[in-house]
């Protein structure tokens, strides 16, 4: 005899995420990419505006900054892909209020994140590392799109946990 319990139920079928959720979660996703292709070439030893002695002392390239940065750059696009999560219809590896309360969480640190990389970015410090105007113009190019990232991660996490709480009142 088989008796069926709640954890043997079916899922209800949840609304699928709008159109712009989806876009969104795959721009924070690109949004990654410019910044660790930054990284990675500055790895390789591309110059990309830091001396041979600041990435000698403060970075350790060569060295084992190196696998720093790469691991840092693959370590951001992975958390990048998070949201794709978010807008998943196939799966969940996490119930759905947990899941919300994770990505809302995320939000909440990247906005933190965010505002300190903006006031490290306008400190003296920062800007005496690199070797030049143009070294710094690409630098901002390549990392700007990364200030994008919690706005959009907001709206995902919002438009997520609204169809999971109608979800858990039918």
């Amino acid at each position: 005899m088989f008796v069926m319990t709640t954890a043997d139920a079916p899922l209800a079928a949840i609304a699928p995420a709008p159109v712009w959720a989806r876009r969104a979660a795959h721009a924070m996703a690109l949004c990654a990419v410019p910044s660790g292709l930054w990284r990675i070439a500055m790895a390789c030893g591309v110059y990309v505006g830091y001396s041979d002695q600041v990435l000698r002392d403060d970075f350790d390239i060569p060295g084992w900054g190196i696998a720093y940065v790469v691991c840092l750059s693959v370590l951001s696009e992975v958390a990048a892909l998070f949201p794709l999560l978010l807008v998943s219809d196939r799966w969940r590896p996490l119930r759905p209020r947990a899941l919300a309360a994770l990505a809302w969480t995320a939000s909440g640190l990247l906005v933190l994140v965010a505002l300190w990389q903006l006031v490290v970015a306008f400190t003296v410090e920062s800007r005496t590392y690199m070797s030049g105007d143009t070294a710094l113009t690409v630098w901002w190019l390549t990392f700007a799109p990364l200030f994008a990232i919690p706005a959009l991660m907001t709206a995902v996490t919002w438009s997520y946990a609204k169809r999971h709480r109608t979800w858990g009142r039918a």
